[in-house]
């Protein structure tokens, strides 16, 4: 005999407060980045006068905000890895460049740390409800 779901011993289930959290938080972390870079390269801490060509490194940002405004699962799973390219630019600049492009770097790291923790935590919370609607679907 398999235990239910709702059985007192087992884990509590994850809500759907919890997965629709995670969404937005996503969400919300990838406009902000594409805020950032363009804001970052174009008005608060440009290389040129009027602007830089680093602020097109928003443009694929723009790719994945589809498929989570969508709620694709797959677009959580690989944006969880396309981030550390951001990430690894935000460290570079956070260490190399001087205020205020230093500081930018450092937000552009934590928006890239609360992106990767929303996309993780989104995947494992989908997943598990996912494995407890079959496990009641299979006690009916």
């Amino acid at each position: 005999m398999t235990a239910s779901p709702t059985a007192p011993n087992s884990p509590p289930l994850p809500s759907d407060k919890g997965v629709a959290a995670t969404r937005w938080l996503a969400t919300g972390s990838v406009l902000a980045l594409i805020v950032l870079c363009l804001a970052w390269e174009l008005v608060l801490a440009p290389m040129r006068p009027g602007g830089s060509w680093l602020a097109l490194k928003a443009l694929p940002l723009c790719i994945p905000l589809a498929g989570l405004l969508k709620n694709r699962m797959y677009t959580y799973r690989w944006v969880s890895l396309v981030i550390w390219l951001y990430f690894t630019e935000g460290v570079v600049r956070g260490w190399s460049d001087k205020p205020p492009s230093q500081w930018l770097a450092w937000v552009e790291v934590a928006l890239c740390l609360v992106l990767f923790v929303a996309c993780t935590l989104h995947v494992r919370l989908r997943q598990r409800n996912a494995k407890a609607a079959q496990a009641t679907a299979a006690t009916r």
